[in-house]
Order: structure tokens, then C-alpha cells, then sequence
């Protein structure tokens, strides 16, 4: 059995490319099914965010046609071609899949460094897996193993100690365009973990009013009230938008939320008043030709890079104490899968052990109602379980001295029957 890993991110891909390859949540379950179903793969956990697509499995043995298999059913899952992605994708096998997962878990591999959402989001990828009854052994000690990981480098290291992440770069970003946030009013399209950090954000900064705007009201009115904020549906954005000074954006939608014309009639009701927009999600929530427009300075999710990186060399010092403490849980993973090897080995010899016991046992019973001598069946129980335990051992050595490697197969022996130690 090997692992795999498989995907494009930020690093790899435009947006325009991963948000063709984003999966919605409810399709999921269908989703690892299908990889499940392809040769020699096994398990299988998908990662979906708006900074990457992943597919972990494990499969049999280390065979390339498995890479080109999973891919293959990307392209044709989402309908695009292969070709496209050929470019954009990158693969990891075992221990490097290992390590490519805990960095991810890590927040290593984030387009924010050390950001925290991934490893929620990683946890949320797992257990829709397991739901899916698509993770086995292989996977669950690797994604345990991942989890315990970030959770080290969380704990001692300070790669999260400044609250730099996409939600904050956008609520940054914002301060460039607008002086005094005290004056605005925000619209965050969305209630999900994203939002509820733009919302914190905001008001640290001393945002003057917040809408909440949701496809499911109750969500949005609970958000709304932790942050005193309104909360309205998506259908009620229209009437809405002129109010807003910056919007930021980011759900699960397939399709755009906000059009080119919904966003001109805002800015007729504002009578040219500029809007700050932030496209967080992937797929986007809103469409490109929105940036054509005047007074609208619109933002995605690549755009954030530059405010971004300002703020992640805060962290690149703790980042190189993270990725030791990466490297040895690598090497510790690594040491534990050779033990699994040898503990189905110990597991074997013991119930060998057990069955010649056993098999002597019967033996001497027989003996005993038969009338023997207890001391002589007991002799004769004692003798025949050494010979049984020294036949096949004798025999190998025996070969080891034909094949001329009788002194490499004699400091084995010895090892481990510690036949030194009695000297």
C-alpha cells in the first residue's frame, strides 16, 4: 500500500483554474465514491478550499498510472480537459505526501502563512470522508498523524500568534481605500467561518455599521447578533448594495452572486460613491466584468498576495521552527511505519509459537492418560518443544553456511536471542 497525494493551489494555479476544479459540499459524497471506485485506489479524503484542491488516497503499491487515473477523473469530473490541468498539478507519494499534509495542516502551505482555518477545514474534509466510508487504516493514521503535527507547531511555535489571514488582508486592504472605517458600512456576503473573521476584523478596526447577508436567514441573524450587525438574504442584496462602502464576499455559491448590472444600479443610487469589493470565494461570488466599472476597486483572492506578504514576514522565523518540528514528525511517522511492518511479523512468530505449544501439549495429555510416567512425559514434553522451536532456525543457518553468509545469519541469531547476553 502506498499514499498519494494529488492537487493544485495558489501556488500552481490562477483562481480562474482552482475555482474549476472546487468541489461543492454536497456533492461530496459522490465525489470520493467515484475515486474510490478507480484501479488501485483504496481510500480517498478530498480537500476543497478556496486556495486548493486535493485528493489524498492510498493505493496499491506505488504505480504511476494511478496519478494520471485520479487526474484523469478530475478533468472529467469537473468537464474541463485534462490538458489544463497537466500543468497546474503536483504530486506527492508517501512520506513526502506526509510531509506535504502536515504542512498543510501547519498552515505551511497556505497562501497566508500559518494561517488556522486550514486545519479546521482539514478536519471538516475528514470527516465528510469518513461519513463517505472512504478512509481506512492508511489514511486515518496519515491525517491523525497530520493533525498532531499542526497541533505541535501550534503550541510551540508563534507562527500564530499575528492575526494575518485572508480575512484580515482584506479588512487591511479596505483601510488603504477608506481613512476612517467608522463612517462605512459593510456587506458580508456569506456566514461561514471566513465571514465570522472579516466581521471580527471590522470591528476591531472600528467598522461603523455591518449587514450579514445569507442564503439561509437564521445563520445570517445569528451571526448578525454576536456583532450587532443586520441580516438580510441573498435575494435582498439588490435593494441593499447602495448602502454598502465595502463588500466582501465569500460562499460556497457555483455561480456568481453579485452581476455587472445589479452593481451599476448600485452606484446610481450612490451617485458615483466608490465600493470596496473583496471576491474571497472560489468559485467567485462575483463576476469579473464588475471591475470594468468605475468607483469599484474589486478584489479576488490572488490580489490579497501583495498585502499578504507584507504581513507574513512576521512569521517566516517561527515558519523555520515549524517546519523542524515537520521533519521530525516526518521521521517519526516514518519510524512507526516500519514498526507496523514488524508487529504483523511479531504477531505471526508468536501464534507460530503458540500452535507448536499447543500442538506438544495435546501430545503429553495423551501421554499422561495413557498411563506414561508423569516425569517422563513431562521430559518428553520439554525435549520435543526445544527441538520443535530450534528445527527451523538450525535449518536456516545450516543454508546460511551453504550460501557462504553463515556469519551474517549467526550475528542475527544472536541478536535475537540475545544468545551474547548469557555469556
Amino acid at each position: 500500500m502506498a499514499l498519494l497525494a494529488l492537487g493544485i493551489n495558489h501556488k500552481t494555479a490562477s483562481v480562474q483554474v482552482r475555482e474549476k476544479v472546487a468541489f461543492s459540499p454536497d456533492t461530496l459524497n459522490i465525489a470520493h465514491q467515484q475515486v474510490c471506485s478507480l484501479p488501485d485506489v483504496k481510500e480517498t479524503v478530498i480537500l476543497s478550499t478556496c486556495n486548493r484542491s486535493e485528493i489524498y488516497c492510498a493505493i496499491n503499491d506505488e504505480k504511476a498510472s494511478a496519478y494520471q487515473d485520479v487526474l484523469n477523473w478530475l478533468a472529467e469530473y469537473h468537464g474541463i480537459p485534462v490538458d489544463e490541468l497537466n500543468d497546474s498539478a503536483y504530486q506527492h507519494i508517501n512520506l513526502d505526501a506526509a510531509t506535504h499534509l502536515a504542512n498543510v495542516a501547519a498552515g505551511l502551505d497556505s497562501l497566508v502563512l500559518g494561517e488556522p482555518q486550514i486545519l479546521g477545514q482539514l478536519k471538516s474534509a475528514y470527516a465528510v470522508a469518513q461519513e463517505s466510508q472512504t478512509v481506512g487504516n492508511e489514511l486515518n493514521r496519515l491525517f491523525q498523524h497530520s493533525f498532531t503535527v499542526a497541533k505541535q507547531v501550534r503550541t510551540q511555535t508563534a507562527i500564530g500568534k499575528n492575526p494575518v489571514s485572508v480575512a484580515y488582508a482584506a479588512v487591511s486592504l479596505s483601510g488603504h481605500i477608506f481613512s476612517d472605517l467608522k463612517e462605512c458600512t459593510a456587506l458580508l456576503v456569506g456566514a461561514g467561518e471566513t465571514i465570522d473573521l472579516v466581521a471580527r476584523h471590522l470591528k476591531e478596526k472600528g467598522i461603523g455599521n455591518i449587514i450579514i447577508a445569507n442564503r439561509t436567514l437564521t445563520r445570517a441573524q445569528s451571526l448578525a447578533k454576536e456583532f450587532n450587525a443586520e441580516a438580510i438574504m441573498l435575494a435582498d442584496i439588490p435593494e441593499n448594495l447602495a448602502r454598502a462602502d465595502i463588500v466582501i464576499s465569500s460562499t460556497a455559491s457555483q455561480l456568481p452572486i453579485l452581476g455587472k448590472g445589479t452593481v451599476e444600479s448600485a452606484l446610481k443610487a450612490r451617485k458615483k460613491a466608490p465600493i470596496f469589493m473583496v471576491d474571497i470565494a472560489v468559485p467567485r461570488d462575483i463576476e469579473p466584468e464588475v471591475a470594468s466599472l468605475s468607483d469599484i476597486y474589486l478584489y479576488t483572492v490572488d490580489d490579497l498576495k501583495e498585502v499578504i506578504e507584507e504581513n507574513v514576514r512576521n512569521r517566516e522565523e517561527a515558519a523555520k521552527e515549524a517546519r523542524e518540528i515537520v521533519e521530525a514528525g516526518t521521521r517519526k511517522f516514518s519510524e512507526s511505519l516500519k514498526t507496523l511492518g514488524s508487529v504483523n511479523t511479531i504477531r505471526q512468530f508468536r501464534q507460530h509459537v503458540s500452535d507448536i505449544k499447543d500442538m506438544e501439549l495435546e501430545k503429553a495429555a495423551k501421554r499422561l492418560e495413557n498411563g506414561e510416567d508423569p516425569a517422563e512425559v513431562l521430559k518428553f514434553f520439554g525435549n520435543s518443544l526445544t527441538n520443535k522451536f530450534a528445527h527451523s532456525p538450525t535449518i536456516r543457518l545450516k543454508q546460511a553456511s551453504v550460501d557462504g553468509q553463515e556469519q551474517e545469519a549467526s550475528e542475527w541469531l544472536n541478536e535475537l536471542f540475545g544468545l551474547d547476553d548469557n555469556n
